[in-house]
C-alpha cells in the first residue's frame, strides 16, 4: 500500500505568468498507474497541440494523429515536451515497412513508447516490436480483437478506446488477462474516469479542451471593463 501523502503539506511552486495550467482530472490519481523505465505513468494527455503539452500537468504525451505520421511532427512534441511521449506511427492507412520505419525513428528521437492503430495486421506489429527496445502500445477498439494473439505478437500494453464501451471493454480484458498493462479513454466526467479505472486499467488516457475552448473564459475577462 503507497504512503498516504498530506496533501496540505507538498509544496506547490508557481510563478506570476505560470500558474493557469491545464490539470488533469484529480480522479485519475486513482488509477494504479504503469511503470515504464522507473516512472509511474498515470495520466497521458491525448493531443499534438504543443502548447498545451508545455501547460498541463499530465504524466506523459499521448501524441496520437490522424494523419499519416511524421517525423518531423513527432521530434517537434518530443523536443518541446517536459514528460514522456507516446508517439502514434501507423497501422491503418500507414502500415507495412513504413511503420517500422517510423518506430525506429521516434524510439531515436526518444519516444517513451510507439502506439499502433487497431487495424495492423499481427505480423507488422511483431516487426515492430523486433527493432523497438521500447514498449509497443496496440489500440483495442473492439471486443472481437483477439487479446491473447496480440500479447503473442509483441504487444507490450493496450491502448483500450471504444468510446462509451471501453469501461466495459476494460473489465472483458482485465478477467481474461490480469496481468496485461492497459491504457483506456476516460471520458470527460469524473464517473466516466473512475468506471474506467474500477473496470481495471492502469493509466487513463484524457483529451483536453481546445485551445480555443481555453481561451473563452480568458477572453471573456479581457471583454470586462
Amino acid at each position: 500500500m503507497e504512503e498516504q501523502i498530506d496533501k496540505k503539506k507538498i509544496p506547490y511552486i508557481t510563478t506570476k505568468l505560470r500558474h493557469n495550467i491545464l490539470e488533469m482530472p484529480p480522479v485519475i490519481r486513482e488509477a494504479s498507474g504503469i511503470v515504464i523505465f522507473g516512472r509511474r505513468i498515470k495520466s497521458l494527455v491525448f493531443t499534438t497541440d504543443i502548447a498545451i503539452i508545455r501547460n498541463c500537468n499530465a504524466d506523459a504525451v499521448f501524441a496520437v494523429y490522424p494523419f499519416t505520421p511524421q517525423q518531423a511532427i513527432s521530434k517537434a512534441i518530443i523536443e518541446a515536451s517536459y514528460t514522456p511521449v507516446f508517439c502514434g506511427v501507423g497501422g491503418g492507412t500507414t502500415s507495412g515497412l513504413r511503420t517500422v520505419g517510423l518506430a525506429k525513428d521516434v524510439e531515436s528521437l526518444g519516444a517513451m513508447g510507439v502506439v499502433l492503430n487497431s487495424p495492423i495486421t499481427n505480423p507488422n506489429l511483431l516487426a515492430v516490436s523486433k527493432v523497438v527496445d521500447i514498449p509497443v502500445i496496440i489500440t483495442v477498439t473492439s471486443p472481437e480483437t483477439d487479446i491473447s494473439s496480440r500479447i503473442r505478437h509483441g504487444a507490450t500494453i493496450l491502448n483500450v478506446a471504444a468510446g462509451a464501451n471501453t469501461a466495459s471493454l476494460v473489465a472483458k480484458i482485465r478477467q481474461e488477462h490480469p496481468d496485461i498493462p492497459i491504457m483506456a479513454s476516460g471520458g470527460k466526467s469524473e464517473e466516466s474516469i473512475r468506471a474506467t479505472i474500477e473496470a481495471g486499467a492502469n493509466a487513463i488516457t484524457y483529451t483536453p479542451p481546445t485551445t480555443a475552448e481555453l481561451f473563452k473564459s480568458m477572453m471573456q475577462k479581457y471583454r470586462e471593463p
